[in-house]
């Protein structure tokens, strides 16, 4: 078995993060990681203790749900709340920071943004980004990599095609088929 990067173990942990949020809108994770240590994470939601959009629906503005403290912030404040320095680390988001998470980001020393999703990439945001010296990648989650039988999977559905065309299935059925499969074992949602 091969051993998973650690760009792909950090963004699955943001994933896994995103998984607690109480946004109905959009569900983001993010972590802080210092030295391939992770140091905080956090999840978009309310307030402890408030209420939550799950429950009580978005508080809408400006197209913007006022109620959510997104997944950036709440891993930063983690930091901020039991001491933890966030100068020089790095940070794994489930999508691309908005511009005031990108400020924060920026103000809190984070020196690297990894992110799995392009989300209202804000042209400014980049440019801070750009300007502090915040090194920005596009690090998509390889689901595969979580799945520990995906190479069963893959050789079990590679196996029955294989068996379908010899039945004498269709040549144009086969390739809808195998497309079908490719865009299921790839798929990204």
């Amino acid at each position: 078995m091969t051993r998973i990067s650690w760009d792909q173990y950090f963004m699955a942990q943001s994933h896994l993060l995103a998984l607690r949020s109480t946004c109905t809108r959009l569900m983001v994770g993010a972590t802080i990681v210092r030295d391939k240590r992770i140091i905080a994470g956090g999840y978009n939601g309310s307030i402890s203790g408030g209420e939550h959009c799950i429950d009580d629906g978005c508080y809408v503005e400006d197209n913007h749900c006022i109620r959510t403290i997104h997944a950036e912030v709440n891993a930063l404040l983690q930091c901020a709340k039991f001491g933890v320095p966030t100068a020089g680390a790095e940070i794994y988001v489930t999508h691309f920071p908005c511009l005031n998470c990108a400020k924060s980001i920026i103000q809190s020393g984070i020196k690297k943004v990894y992110y799995a999703k392009d989300y209202k990439n804000h042209p400014y945001a980049m440019q801070l980004f750009e300007e502090a010296g915040v090194h920005v990648e596009y690090v998509e989650l390889e689901e595969m990599v979580l799945d520990t039988k995906s190479s069963d999977k893959l050789s079990f559905t590679a196996s029955l095609l294989s068996k379908l065309e010899q039945a004498g299935v269709d040549g144009e059925e086969i390739k809808k088929l195998t497309e079908q499969a490719n865009k299921l074992y790839t798929s990204t949602s």
